[in-house]
This record gives C-alpha cells, sequence and structure tokens, in this order.
C-alpha cells in the first residue's frame, strides 16, 4: 500500500511484514577482505547486492581485478547468500587459494588435524584421550585450555618464558588483525544499497560515515541516520522525510531545498549548515523535532517551518529571514543575534528564550509575546 504522505513510497506493513522486509534485506553485512594469501592491509566493506557487485567492491578497495571470493579454509564463495556478517574472506584474481602468511609462524589452526575435537595426551608415558571441548570447559583459565583454544601459541610462550619467540608471536599477531577502515561510504556505494533493499523497509544507517559524501537528490525517506556522520554533505534537495538524524554531525553539511517533513534531529549537530529553502511542513501534522540541536550560524532563509520544534535549540547567528515560523516552539531557544527579520512568528512560544541582538521586524513579532524572553 502506497503512504499518502509520501507518495512513491510504499507505507510500512504490520509487525510480521516488516520484520520480515528487515531480514531480507535491511540489514547490513560487513566483512573483511585480504588479498589472497595474505593477513594483513584487510579492508571492512558493506555487503549487499549480488557477488558482482562484492567483487566490484573488492577490486575498488584492494587495487586489484577481483575474480573470485573464498572463505578462509579455502572453499570456494558462489552465492552471496553464503557470506555471513562479520566473515574473513580472501580475494583472488582468477589464482588457486593460498592460506594467507603470517611470517612463517603457523597458529593451531593452521595445523593439520588441529581443528579435530579429540585428542589424545601423554602424561608420564599414560596416555588419556579426552575431547578439545573437555578441556577448554571445565577448566577454562588452566593450561591445558590455552594450549588446546585456538590461537594459545603465545600464551604457551609466556607460561615457558620463551622471549624471542613472544616478540615474533606479537609482532605476528599485530599484522594479522584487520586494518581498521574509516574512510566514508561513497554515493555510488550507498545507491547500489539503497538499490538492493526493499522500498518498505527502514534502512539502518545508525554511526556510519558519510562525511563529505554527495547525496544530493536522494529519496533518503525513513532512513535512520542516528548519530551518522554528515558533515560537510551534500544533501541539496533530498528527500529526507521522517528519517531520524538525532545526534547526527551534520556540521558545515548543505541541504538546501530538501524535504525534511516530520524530521527527527534531536541533539543534532548542524553548526554552520545550509538550509536554505527547507520544508519542514508535513500537511498531515506529524512536526519537525529539532529540540537541542546544535543549529549556530546556520542559514535557514525561507524555509517553511510551521509548528517546528526547536526548544532549547541554540541559534546563535542564525539567519532566518523570511521564514514561515508560526506556531513554532521556540521556548528556552537560544535565538541571540538571529536575523528573523521578515519571518511569521505568529502563535510561536518564545516563552524563556534569548532574543538578545536579535532582528525583528515589528509587524511580524509574535502578538503575545512572553514577559520572560530575556
Amino acid at each position: 500500500m502506497f503512504d499518502s504522505q509520501c507518495p512513491g513510497r510504499r507505507r510500512r506493513e504490520g509487525p510480521a511484514e516488516e520484520g520480515l522486509a528487515l531480514e531480507v534485506g535491511a540489514r547490513m553485512r560487513r566483512v573483511t577482505l585480504f588479498l589472497n594469501g595474505t593477513s594483513s592491509n584487510g579492508k571492512v566493506v558493506a555487503v549487499y547486492g549480488t557477488l558482482s557487485d562484492l567483487l566490484s567492491i573488492a577490486s575498488s578497495k584492494l587495487g586489484i581485478k577481483a575474480a573470485s571470493i573464498y572463505n578462509g579454509r579455502g572453499g570456494l564463495i558462489d552465492d552471496i547468500a553464503l557470506i555471513r556478517d562479520d566473515d574473513v574472506l580472501y580475494i583472488c584474481e582468477g589464482e588457486p587459494f593460498m592460506a594467507p602468511q603470517t611470517d612463517g609462524l603457523r597458529g593451531p589452526e593452521e595445523i593439520p588435524g588441529a581443528h579435530s575435537d579429540w585428542l589424545t595426551l601423554n602424561v608420564g608415558g599414560r596416555y588419556f584421550t579426552t575431547t578439545r571441548s573437555t578441556l577448554l570447559s571445565k577448566e577454562p583459565d588452566s593450561m591445558l585450555a590455552h594450549m588446546f583454544r585456538s590461537g594459545g601459541v603465545l600464551e604457551e610462550a609466556k607460561f615457558f618464558g620463551i622471549d624471542s619467540l613472544i616478540e615474533h608471536l606479537e609482532i605476528a599477531i599485530k599484522n594479522s588483525q584487520p586494518a581498521e577502515d574509516h574512510s566514508p561510504i561513497s554515493r555510488k556505494e550507498f545507491v547500489r544499497f539503497l538499490l538492493a533493499t526493499p522500498t518498505k523497509s527502514e534502512l539502518r544507517c545508525q554511526g556510519l560515515n558519510f562525511s563529505g559524501t554527495d547525496l544530493s537528490r536522494l529519496d533518503l525517506r525513513y532512513i535512520n541516520f542516528k548519530m551518522a556522520n554528515l558533515s560537510r554533505c551534500n544533501l541539496a534537495h533530498a528527500n529526507l522525510c521522517s528519517s531520524n538524524l538525532e545526534r547526527a554531525d551534520l556540521s558545515g553539511s548543505v541541504l538546501d531545498g530538501a524535504n525534511l517533513q516530520g524530521v527527527k534531529m534531536l541533539c543534532s549537530n548542524a553548526e554552520g549548515a545550509s538550509l536554505k529553502g527547507c520544508n519542514f511542513e508535513d500537511p498531515s501534522g506529524l512536526k519537525a523535532n529539532l529540540e537541542g540541536a546544535n543549529l549556530k550560524g546556520v542559514d535557514m532563509e525561507g524555509s517553511q517551518m510551521t509548528g517546528i520544534n526547536l526548544r532549547v535549540a541554540t541559534l546563535k547567528n542564525a539567519k532566518l529571514k523570511n521564514c514561515n515560523l508560526r506556531g513554532a516552539t521556540l521556548a528556552g531557544t537560544d535565538l541571540e543575534n538571529c536575523d528573523l527579520s521578515g519571518c511569521d512568528l505568529q502563535e510561536a512560544n518564545l516563552r524563556g528564550s534569548n532574543v538578545k541582538g536579535a532582528i525583528f521586524e515589528e509587524m511580524l513579532t509574535p502578538l503575545h509575546m512572553s514577559q520572560s524572553v530575556r
């Protein structure tokens, strides 16, 4: 069923159907990619779309012409559905799979038969047979448990005081750790993700890094950008209807002409951003919520903000010229040195707000400004 508030996007269905949609396509899986035969300089990427899409991303991230993908045991992956969240994958250009090298040192997981659960121990000439799980579960902090736990070689070296081996092992372990990839998500990557996700799903992009990315004119309705880094992004004319931007970093971003109907921007940081000509008005009555937001120095000239919630927000030195703020909640808001000339402030709540140095046009000021206005 189509959403009457936002034509073109399907309304989210009941809990069961919504849960199914989320399971099918909304959850973003992340994997670590390594070049074939290596265990350093890995790249963390999002998995979406088809296997060809992942090979394309791998080619870009690793600087090769990716042709095939293997798991850590050398199994060829021919279906993207086989990939799980947090998998470690090895990318080849067509050559056979090669086990990752760690400076010639091999851990228990690389020794043939090391993963067999049954073990035979020689204790003073007597042989005992037990299982790995028994040794690990009964006394998890014992030396035996450390010896037979995957990656327990360093603990053994420390136990026996083999200092030269300890140093080599620590270096090998450090080099084998996946490198943290903090690079922002590109427009191309994000558009692929959007196209691969059902329209009625709620996209969860909480905490992701989009810094400096061009997201202009995209349909971003209902997306959860909570705590995401959107600093210096180009969001001009984007449709952010009912999106969640709570505590997001929008500093220095451009949102000119964006559709922000019913947007949630509680405690977001939009200092120095440009929001000229934005539309916050929702015909259905759903009000945009910018309570507690940092809007220092923003340019919101000509924006439609009827009924908007700007309670205790900071708008110091902001440009609000010719804005429609009819019925807006501005209680406790810092409006110091704001340019409010030409604004419609009829029925606006300015109780306890700081209007020191603010510029008003007397004919459009509120009819009943509270005496508590500072």
